[in-house]
This record gives structure tokens, sequence and C-alpha cells, in this order.
């Protein structure tokens, strides 16, 4: 797969080992994992880290295949739902971190094309979470509400 921004190759990266069902090993019943993820998202943790520390902490190493549910679909069955989805947080924490960086160095013109290109992608992701209902038809971008909703 390419980049979007540029006209190289995407680096290839390590790949899960191929499991089609829990191991045995796993000490936990599905409702105890599904307990727990809900725990560990309602402490504020993102779902990526609650992945992780179920991986790490806890020996899940796959929550699909230990509830049969996808850790967002377990998430919004608790009733926890973020208010934005990760990978725009993601993007707006990013270019919130670029924005600083520009308006302390304005000469760096590198940085102020990366903090575009960010901020398209970050307008090219609302646009599709408008579209499918993710996230509110009034919720706009803009620099000084995400760096309110970044910190």
């Amino acid at each position: 797969m390419s980049r979007m921004h540029s006209s190289r190759k995407g680096a290839s990266g390590s790949k899960r080992p191929l499991m089609d069902k829990n191991p045995e090993w796993v000490q936990q019943s599905p409702e105890e994992i599904k307990d727990l993820a809900a725990k560990l998202a309602g402490e504020g943790k993102n779902m990526a880290m609650v992945g992780l520390i179920l991986r790490d902490q806890y020996a899940i190493p796959n929550i699909r295949l230990a509830t049969g549910k996808s850790l967002k679909e377990v998430l919004e069955e608790k009733g926890i739902k973020p208010e934005l989805p990760d990978d725009l947080s993601n993007l707006m924490k990013r270019a919130v971190e670029i924005n600083k960086h520009v308006t302390a160095n304005p000469k760096d013109l590198h940085n102020k094309r990366g903090l575009h290109l960010v901020e398209s992608k970050i307008r090219r992701l609302t646009k599709y979470y408008k579209r499918e209902g993710l996230i509110p038809e009034t919720w706009f971008y803009s620099m000084t509400s995400a760096a309110l909703q970044v910190e």
C-alpha cells in the first residue's frame, strides 16, 4: 500500500500470527474480558491502549477471538463510546503538536507543509465520519477546538 502524501510505498510491518480460535491458555471467560475492557475504557484509556493492556498484562492475545466481537462492539455494548474516533483524535493531537512547533519556528517550511497535510487528512476523515454518522453534522475542525479537545 502506498503513502497518502508521497510517491513512496509504505514500509512493511510485522504481522500478527494467524489464529482461527482462541488459545486454550487464555484463563478469562468472554464476560470477564468484556468487563475488563469496559473498566479500562472507563478509566479514560483509548481503544489501542485497552488492547495493549489486555494483551500485555492479562494475556488476552485477541479480543475478537475471545469474545466473538471487536473491542469497539464490546465497548458500544457496554455503553462506552468516545466522543471522537481514535484516528481522528490522534491526527488532531499531531496537528496541535506541529502547530506549536511551527509557531515557535516560523521559518520551518517543511513542518508548515506537514501541518497542511495533516489538516487535509483531518478534513477528509471528518467528511467520512459525518457521512457515516459517527460524528454530528455540526462538528467542524479548527486548531483552537482541536487544542481544547486534545488536552
